[in-house]
């Protein structure tokens, strides 16, 4: 294992130094609760009696005492959503384990689970970011009864396993451990069914083509198997330390999988206090290990494969949710020094089963320890060290074991060593200029198409630039879409994905084309440039609210530059046009009652949330002048 990189313990060095003040806090506080002992046992005698009233005769004897550690298990699950109906069968197998360790477990509570690919273009996608906040009060409002020493946190996908963590961070002296449940088989190649979507597009196949398309993508319970915002969640957990080892991408259905569930029970079991019946482990509260040097860690991770541009906002709300500041100059220094060496799609052809069997998680840790790019020394749910986590689970008999996972990578064609990359740094990048700060995914973008200057084509809806392309206004034109009012306060920051296909067209036929947006393009974004997350956004004053039709605006991906080519004082004086959606038109689809959230939530680059201290509301940035 080599030293760390110069420039890893350097970020590492400046988030913590930045973070002293909070991070304090943030361990004083959690450390005075878990020294407060079990809170069942301060609980009045009517309290606890509530506590325990639903309880099997074996459950209340148990709770009435302070010996048996009682776990919480706050799920996810509904049968609708295919990454969370593998969850259906999870609590009583769970509570199984955990009384077979020596402990006990209550179904605490539910949260939301909303899916951004049945939502895509619609308005409940103006509900996804802020439903990650509502996921974080859920799983608080299931852990506010204080009757527990342990959490298992049942969740997979895009706001989902976030806003648990989130959530998990406010009662951070309980030992927390992530239980995921895996991706679906493979179906229909990722590259196919793009393939499709863009015929449909351009009108050469029809709706039951398309949807026999994706259908045959989309198949079975498990996770969506494309790299997307839901798989680079479960690799992160992985990586923080908060799931089992090599856990992540087991298919739900099978055997391990089966196994892996019931050793998380009993895991968390050890990590608590009580200890059931081990007395080896040491006491593991989830806050003692979100720290500096793991967050580091998942950042490292996210950009080695190549992973969602959605995490720039939500690394940056949960590193903040355990008292530690993290900015995206961070995560652009670790870019530069942090090699790409996954090929997953949207990046590449392979899904993230093929992932897995070319060594996975096991391998990139072990590539990436090797290069000096992350922290070993960290505690995880797993024991201290981050190499536990270059082992593999494999069952032999009925015995589940961890073994040491491979040396080398299976298919190169989709994982490399660090020392032999498919690029020399990471796959999201930093822009800035007069348009303020953006983030743009280069991984599935080809060099040449990385750096368009051309004038701007403004729209306020994506719904207006689908149209212009319906009726072919868009053609045989070079041009920058400028879509904006699509930010965290001016409608919730929906994905624009449905985009992507249009652009993927008119990118093909020559045209040299690129979007700037304060909105997302999801974790799928692929092959067109992308300057998304656009800071400060156009509903609070932007500049983006001041760009015309015309204006020349420069997207380069490898200068680090989202340029406005109109004079500083000219752009000054223009009135804002356009606006972000205003009373009557917020109607519908339960946009209504996210009112206080429009009004309160943080900008992106301050992780887009609505917790005071996690996000400063309508927080601007710097903006970089043209010299």
């Amino acid at each position: 294992m080599n030293a760390l990189h110069r420039t890893v313990a350097e970020v590492t060095a400046r988030i913590a130094e930045r973070s002293t003040a909070g991070r304090t806090e943030y361990l004083a506080r959690i450390r005075a609760a878990a020294d407060a002992g079990p809170a069942r046992g301060r609980l009045a005698c009517a309290n606890l009696a509530h506590g325990f009233a639903a309880a099997e005769p074996a459950g209340k004897a148990a709770l009435r005492g302070s010996v048996k550690p009682n776990v919480a298990i706050v799920s996810s699950y509904n049968d609708m959503l295919s990454a969370h109906q593998p969850y259906r069968d999870y609590p009583e197998s769970l509570k199984k384990a955990v009384v077979r360790a020596g402990g006990i477990a209550q179904f605490a509570g539910g949260v939301p689970a909303m899916c951004d690919g049945i939502t895509q273009g619609r308005d409940g996608m103006q509900l996804s970011l802020y439903s990650r906040d509502v996921i974080a009060m859920s799983a608080a409002i299931a852990l506010s009864h204080e009757m527990f020493d342990g959490v298992l946190m049942l969740g997979v996908c895009d706001k989902i396993t976030p806003g648990l963590l989130i959530g998990a961070l406010s009662f951070g002296h309980l030992p927390t451990v992530f239980v995921p449940a895996g991706p679906m088989t493979s179906g229909l190649p990722n590259s196919e069914k793009a393939r499709i979507r863009q015929l449909y597009a351009e009108g050469k196949v029809g709706r039951e083509e398309l949807l026999e398309a994706e259908s045959a993508s989309y198949h079975s319970g498990g996770t969506c198997t494309f790299y997307g915002t839901a798989n680079s969640n479960q690799l992160l957990m992985e990586v923080l330390g908060l799931h089992l080892p090599g856990s992540s991408f087991v298919n739900p259905g099978t055997p391990l999988r089966d196994a892996l569930t019931r050793a998380a029970g009993r895991r968390v079991v050890e990590l608590t206090r009580q200890g059931g019946h081990s007395s080896t482990m040491e006491p593991t509260p989830i806050g003692e290990i979100v720290g500096e040097k793991a967050i580091v860690n998942a950042c490292v991770a996210l950009l080695a494969s190549g992973g969602s541009t959605n995490h720039t906002m939500h690394l940056v709300a949960i590193a903040r949710a355990a008292g530690i500041t993290l900015t995206w100059d961070d995560l652009s220094d670790l870019s530069a020094v942090v090699p790409l060496i996954s090929r997953m799609y949207p990046n590449g052809e392979a899904d993230v089963n093929h992932f897995h069997a070319a060594g996975g998680i096991a391998f990139l840790v072990h590539t990436l320890l090797r290069a000096g790019l992350l922290h070993e020394d960290v505690r995880t749910v797993a024991g201290r060290g981050l190499s536990l986590y270059t082992r593999e689970p494999v069952l032999r008999g009925d015995d589940l074991t961890w073994e040491e996972g491979p040396k080398e990578s299976l298919d190169h064609e989709v994982l490399r060593p660090a020392s032999d990359p498919f690029t020399p740094d990471g796959g999201l990048q930093l822009l800035s200029g007069p348009l303020g700060r953006a983030v743009i995914k280069t991984s599935a973008v080809k060099p040449e198409h990385r750096f368009v200057s051309a004038p701007a084509v403004v729209f306020d809806d994506q719904h207006d630039f689908l149209d212009a392309f319906a009726t072919g206004s868009l053609d045989g034109r070079d041009f920058v879409a400028v879509i904006r009012y699509q930010g965290p306060a001016a409608n919730g920051m929906p994905e624009l994905h449905k985009l992507t296909p249009a652009l993927g067209v008119l990118q093909d036929r020559g045209q040299r084309v690129a979007i700037v947006t304060d909105g997302r393009m999801s974790g799928a974004s692929g092959k067109v440039p992308a300057a998304i997350h656009v800071t400060p956004e156009a509903a609070l004053g932007g500049p983006l609210a001041r760009v015309q039709d015309g204006d020349v605006v420069t997207v380069d991906a490898a200068g680090g530059l989202l340029d406005l080519h109109v004079d500083h004082h000219e752009l000054q004086r223009r009135p804002a046009t356009g606006r972000a959606p205003q009373g009557a038109e917020w109607a519908g689809t339960g946009r209504e009652l996210f009112a206080a959230f429009r009004a309160t939530v943080g900008s992106a680059d301050t992780g887009a949330s609505v917790f005071p201290g996690v996000s400063a509301p309508g927080q601007e940035v710097p903006v970089v002048q043209p010299a």
